[in-house]
This record gives structure tokens, C-alpha cells and sequence, in this order.
């Protein structure tokens, strides 16, 4: 199916790895001029490098997406260096902070919630603007499906909740503008230098895990979030707007209430 995106324009923030290196190659295959930003600032210049060689228009910067300010000033750089804004994908996602409330001091929650919620936030406001210029468009946040049930890590799954609900009311805003907002909740996703890479501790304990916890037994990948991020910022999409759209092979059903723990060393990373 044919996106219909060339032409476009697309800020990605943590745009330099894992899922938001993947919706940044994936624009651009469907010709989007894209931008990316990412605190680091070699991974930075090699995706605008690949993005180039793959034939894209590309802009990269290094920012940290918890200082406001600068992100402010890096939305509008990208704007000007593509020759406009269409599309705003808001990647960058972290946590500090250990898996129980007992480990998680106040600069977890804040540092957790700037980056998980404000970021998009602030994105979000000043992006607005440059996009309804262009007779509109669409943003993306990528949330997670911690945001969807109780889990571990309380602080992770409350800022998750909130940016969902950060998308759903911002549709509600900017639909009259013409600007469609959408949240994206990946299951556990697998890409280099991502935590689930390297051999398990213990393979039986994993294998069972991703039997119980995962239907087509086996992790997804940021390629299969890309394509659905692509499609959500397409006009193809047009009337989606609004939305948490689990991206998770049915990992986190709607029932579900509680989860299996994680194996081995992924259980108290």
C-alpha cells in the first residue's frame, strides 16, 4: 500500500536507535524528509548518515529531550531545515529508578515523567503550530502497554498512562486544526543494543516466559512498530485519531490483570 507520505515532513525524537531509528528509515523509504534528535550526538550523525544513503532528506541534532528548552529549539530548527513540519513522532523514553516503589526516590518520578510525558508535552506545543501552517498533519507518541495494566516499575507505568492520555486529549484539541494525535503501546520489542539482546541466563526460564506471555512466542521488533507508526502518520489513517494502539502480539490482552515475571536478568533491570 502506497502511504502516500512522500513529501512529508518528520521530526522523530530519539530518533538515533531502536524504534525510533526504525520509524525514521521507515519515512524515508516512503520519502519523508526526516529529522532526528537523540542526547547522543554519534548515533545522531549515523542515522542522518543512513537516512542519506538511503536517498532521504535528513537533519539530526543532539538534544536532551527533558530540557525544554531546547527541545523547543530543536523542533523548530528541524522545521526550518526540512522547509516545514508535517509530522512529529515523540520516541524518547526512559525511566530511573528501581522496580518497587521502595527503590524509586523523588528524582526517579521526575526525571521518569519529564521524559515520558512532559517531553512529548512540550513537542507537541510547539510542533502544533508548524504543522496546522501546513493545512495539518499528525503526531505519534510511543507509549507502552506498562501504561495499560498495574506493573512493576509503578513509576514507568504511571508516566506511560499519562502520555496515552496526554494523546487522547491532544486529538481532542488539535482536531480542528487538522492535526491527528495517536499513541502507539509497544509489548517487549527486541533491536540492537536493546535489553533483550544477548543469550538468557537461563533458557528454559525465558522460553516459558515467552510462552505465557506472548502468543506467537517470540518478542516483536522495532521494524513492526515502524510500519505501524507509518501508517498512523499517513493520511491512510485519516480517521484514527484518538487512539492507544497496543503493538505488542497480543502480549497484553484486555483482561489481563496481572503479568508472568520477567526471567533472569531482565527482571530487576
Amino acid at each position: 500500500m502506497d502511504l502516500e507520505l512522500t513529501g512529508k515532513r518528520a521530526v522523530i525524537t530519539g530518533g538515533s536507535r531502536g524504534i525510533g531509528r526504525a520509524i525514521a528509515l521507515a519515512l524515508a523509504a516512503e520519502g519523508c524528509a526526516v529529522a532526528v534528535g537523540a542526547r547522543d550526538l554519534q548515533g545522531v550523525h549515523e542515522a542522518v548518515a543512513e537516512l542519506r544513503e538511503r536517498g532521504g532528506a535528513a537533519y539530526g541534532e543532539a538534544v536532551d529531550v527533558t530540557d525544554a528548552d531546547a527541545l523547543a529549539a530543536f523542533v523548530i530548527s528541524s522545521a526550518d531545515a526540512l522547509g516545514g513540519l508535517d509530522l512529529l513522532v515523540a520516541n524518547a523514553g526512559a525511566l530511573r529508578g528501581g522496580p518497587r516503589i521502595s527503590a524509586i526516590d523523588a528524582s526517579d518520578w521526575r526525571y521518569t515523567f519529564d521524559i515520558n510525558v512532559t517531553h512529548p508535552a512540550i513537542a507537541a506545543r510547539v510542533a502544533a503550530p508548524l504543522i496546522a501552517r501546513n493545512g495539518g498533519g499528525a503526531m505519534v507518541f510511543i507509549s507502552s502497554i506498562a501504561g495499560m495494566h498495574p506493573w512493576t516499575r509503578p513509576h514507568y507505568g504511571a508516566a506511560k498512562a499519562a502520555e496515552s492520555h496526554l494523546a487522547g486529549s491532544l486529538a481532542r484539541e488539535l482536531a480542528p486544526v487538522g492535526i491527528r494525535v495517536n499513541a502507539i503501546s509497544p509489548g517487549s520489542i527486541i533491536f540492537p543494543g536493546s535489553a533483550w539482546e544477548g543469550p538468557a541466563a537461563d533458557r528454559d526460564a525465558f522460553d516459558r516466559w515467552l510462552e505465557h506471555e506472548l502468543p506467537f512466542t517470540r518478542l516483536g521488533t522495532d521494524t513492526e512498530v515502524a510500519n505501524v507508526a507509518c501508517f498512523l502518520l499517513s493520511d491512510r489513517a485519516s480517521w484514527v485519531t484518538g487512539v492507544n494502539l497496543p503493538v505488542d502480539g497480543g502480549q497484553s490482552p484486555p483482561n489481563m490483570m496481572t503479568t508472568q515475571p520477567m526471567p533472569g536478568r531482565w527482571r530487576d533491570s
